[in-house]
């Protein structure tokens, strides 16, 4: 007697919570990245929008904030992208472009300090979800073998 066996997509729950985890962070990436170029179009194009605080140990001209804003977004954009392929290269580079984010929208925050706080805010769980889940809980998105005929 043969035993058949059918080939469907299986995989188990640690694998779906990490990729649930993937998915968020790269949504989450690519929101920060858009919402940073606009911030970046907004300082270039209009700079009277930004609050100009005097005596800040960090003053930089707006303009510049805003070439940086735009740097990242892009990059950040990009990086989301291939986020969404579960690519490891864009793991590390997520964290390390949401870390510059933060670190960037710190050292602007007396220029727009709530938007700057939700940026923080949406970095760290950007950060978060990348860190969280494990390569080994991935496996292969392609892989439609039973895990008992592997």
């Amino acid at each position: 007697m043969t035993a058949t066996h059918a080939h469907g997509t299986t995989h188990s729950p640690r694998f779906a919570w990490a990729a649930g985890l993937m998915t968020f962070a790269a949504v989450m990436l690519s929101l920060v990245g858009l919402l940073a170029v606009f911030r970046g179009i907004m300082a270039i194009a209009e700079d009277e929008v930004f609050l100009t605080t005097r005596n800040y140990v960090f003053e930089f001209d707006l303009t510049g904030w805003g070439w940086v804003h735009l740097a990242l977004g892009v990059v950040a954009v990009i990086v989301s992208i291939g986020l969404f392929q579960a690519a490891t290269w864009a793991r590390v580079l997520g964290v390390g472009i949401a870390g510059l984010v933060i670190i960037a929208n710190f050292l602007s925050l007396p220029y727009y300090p709530v938007w700057s706080v939700i940026m923080i805010t949406m970095s760290g769980f950007i950060i978060w979800g990348l860190c969280v889940a494990r390569k080994e809980d991935f496996g292969d998105p392609f892989d439609t073998m039973p895990p008992g005929d592997r």
